[in-house]
């Protein structure tokens, strides 16, 4: 059975009819500016705003709009204006370097780039190096809104992956698959007009954007941060969130700074990346009552699996093995192992109404490798290709190889990901010296890659060895590299 996506209602029609239902309620809060708590009126009037801003700029219909937002109000009514006016926004990470986000802006034809105060300067140079026009978006006016509607088969907005490739990825978002998403997501994680929803992703990811997409279509209010911190963190209680996500770095960061706990949370969604069962036992007892849910996938398309609040209950109850899976698919997907082995291990693939990008069989294959147990759990088991998902982020290790290796005293270097409780995954590079009696110092290669790199692909451990494990055809075997015994 193939799974289309049509008779799905557009997302853009759930959000229109959100805004009408919400036009006396507050559907958007921000939590680093006091005072700033937009109803569904007050947010159709900045929608006309940004609808405005994007008619200044001469941004013709049918392009798509790159822009360096992060999490604020004004970031959400400019991506409902693109997508109600066929000017979808492509939200691009501020922490990525020029040289990174040139290679997101290839495939991009629009005129301007559109940038907020705080990345201004950074948005002023990627648009001289790649001949776009600067527009900095500030406080948006209010105006009357266009009509909120979209063809199903029209872009919502576009999100990149690097993927496991290195290179991004671009992922165009279709409204009618955004519409379904938001409906199985909201039945997943018990979203309603009575929810205050927060979600500490960046605004880029599908974990940021992707989740305030979900809640604004629902007709909860959004409360949105646009920087995770403790105090951020301990700021949604006088807020009232009742539901918040977060990825597994940062439920260990609270935990470490015992800030984890929030009284008015009712429910805790997590995923991005692997997260340590230890680390989900802690998370469980120091929230007890509140609802945790596991929702595995991937930008090009989610969610997958669930691991619900029950499969949580009896985990704690003594189930413990459930926690060491994503969960089972949800009734809304087909999932499939591709040619699994003698182990039952194979390629995740799967299809459904929901999923952005499939491929031309009208599968997704999910580059990775997992296994369904007998009661129809999936237990990942690592990627089909080399990916490193460090603390959400994608980082491949070719990329950081290949700069580590333009480095003077750097003879070869191989970079693989480990296991870490704090970010899920640790980059660790492996280092032969050009010269084995002077090696250099991890902070000098540190500093170095940081030209050239995001903070994030940096590697924070380093082991020097005398040559790098290959195969007969001169391949390096990354699963042969001598990892420390702490960490094997």
């Amino acid at each position: 059975m193939t799974v289309q996506a049509s008779g799905t209602p557009a997302w853009i029609d759930l959000v229109a009819q959100a805004l009408e239902t919400g036009r006396d309620r507050v559907l958007l809060t921000a939590a680093d500016q006091p005072g700033t708590r937009w109803t569904g009126a007050e947010l159709t009037r900045r929608i006309g705003g940004a609808t405005a801003l994007l008619d200044q700029t001469g941004c013709p219909p049918g392009t798509v709009v790159p822009a360096l937002m992060t999490t604020r109000p004004e970031a959400m009514a400019m991506v409902v204006a693109g997508a109600a006016t066929g000017r979808p926004l492509a939200p691009l990470s501020p922490r990525l370097t020029v040289a990174e986000l040139a290679d997101c802006l290839a495939d991009l034809d629009c005129p301007i780039l559109l940038s907020e105060p705080g990345s201004a300067d950074i948005g002023r140079a990627l648009a001289r190096r790649c001949g776009r026009r600067s527009v900095v978006v500030g406080d948006l006016p209010r105006a009357d809104a266009p009509a909120l509607t979209a063809a199903a088969e029209h872009t919502a907005f576009v999100l990149h992956t690097s993927g496991t490739t290195g290179r991004p990825r671009r992922v165009d978002v279709r409204q009618d698959r955004l519409g379904a998403r938001a409906i199985v997501n909201a039945r997943l994680t018990r979203l309603d007009t009575g929810s205050v929803y927060s979600a500490s992703s960046p605004f880029h990811h599908i974990g940021g954007l992707g989740a305030f997409a979900v809640a604004l279509a629902a007709g909860a209010e959004i409360v949105a941060f646009p920087r995770f911190t403790v105090d951020a963190w301990q700021s949604l209680e006088r807020l009232g969130v009742t539901h918040a996500q977060a990825v597994p770095a940062m439920i260990e960061m609270l935990l470490r700074a015992d800030a984890f706990a929030l009284p008015s949370l009712r429910l805790l969604q997590y995923g991005a990346s692997p997260i340590h069962p230890a680390t989900l036992r802690r998370a469980l007892a120091a929230m007890p009552g509140v609802a945790f849910v596991n929702l595995f996938g991937q930008t090009e398309g989610a969610p997958l699996t669930c691991l619900s609040p029950e499969d949580h209950e009896r985990a704690a109850a003594g189930d413990e093995e459930l926690l060491d899976s994503v969960g089972r698919p949800v009734e809304e997907v087909e999932l499939i192992i591709h040619e699994p082995d003698e182990s039952g291990v194979g390629e995740v693939r799967a299809r459904g109404a929901h999923l952005f990008a499939p491929g031309p069989d009208g599968w997704l294959h999910t580059g990775d490798l997992g296994r369904l147990d007998e009661r129809g759990y999936l237990h990942l088991v690592g990627r089909k290709g080399d990916l490193i998902i460090r603390g959400g982020e994608n980082v491949h290790p070719l990329e950081v190889e290949q700069t580590l290796a333009r480095h003077d005293a750097v003879e070869e270097a191989a970079v693989v990901g480990v296991p870490d409780e704090r970010v899920g995954e640790a980059v660790m590079a492996f280092i032969v010296p050009r010269d084995p009696s002077a090696p250099p110092e991890p902070a000098e290669l540190r500093a170095f890659a940081r030209t050239t790199l995001a903070g994030f692909k940096v590697p924070e451990r380093w082991e020097f060895v005398a040559a790098l494990p290959r195969n007969p055809n001169g391949k390096v075997r990354r699963r042969d590299l001598p990892l420390p015994r702490s960490i094997q």
